[in-house]
């Protein structure tokens, strides 16, 4: 199966083409993700993963067109960004996201089809994210309390991940990622 790492940055996957223009790690591939078309076939990816990516992008429409593109179909597609909620943390991000995002990739929403079709089938909120940098950040007690704390507003708010979004997300400061699972369908 044939992987790729969209954005890797400094977070390198193991068995994945890891592309990425701005890192001190060097990636598999060095591509300036805001120019298109990317350095890859039609259809040649089975498994496509971007991790806090596309939210420093100017176009991440554009972005999932192109992941559409060299994406077989049926392959299998995780975006892991910010969720709305907890406001842009990072001074170069350009969007948030929320549960809306997969409309835009449904040939019947009236509101802006993007063009290309996508299946949802899986969105996940989660309060704790990016463990990997927090151990790095926070002392070990305030890591281990918001791990347990994240892990038991994670249950609750991904029974209805539509309603925590719209609703009481922010009862609890917001959600700092939300995951979408695709499915290519051309």
């Amino acid at each position: 199966m044939k992987k790729l790492n969209l954005g890797s940055g400094e977070f390198i996957k193991q068995g994945f083409v890891n592309v990425d223009f701005y890192s001190v790690t060097k990636p598999d591939v060095e591509h300036d993700l805001t120019s298109f078309p990317y350095p890859f076939a039609d259809n040649e990816f089975e498994h496509i993963e971007s991790d806090h990516c596309l939210e420093h992008l100017p176009n991440p429409f554009g972005v999932m067109k192109e992941i559409h593109r060299i994406g077989k179909n049926n392959a299998t597609v995780i975006i892991r960004v910010p969720h709305f909620s907890r406001g842009f943390s990072h001074a170069e991000h350009k969007a948030g996201f929320d549960v809306t995002f997969p409309y835009y990739f449904q040939k019947n929403f009236k509101g802006g089809y993007q063009g290309v079709e996508f299946q949802c089938t899986k969105v996940r909120l989660t309060w704790f994210a990016q463990h990997y940098l927090k151990k790095s950040v926070l002392s070990p007690s305030a890591y281990y309390i918001a791990s347990a704390l994240g892990w038991w507003f994670n249950i609750w708010a991904n029974l209805s991940p539509a309603l925590c979004s719209r609703l009481w997300c922010f009862w609890v400061g917001g959600f700092e990622q939300i995951e979408f699972h695709f499915v290519i369908k051309k």
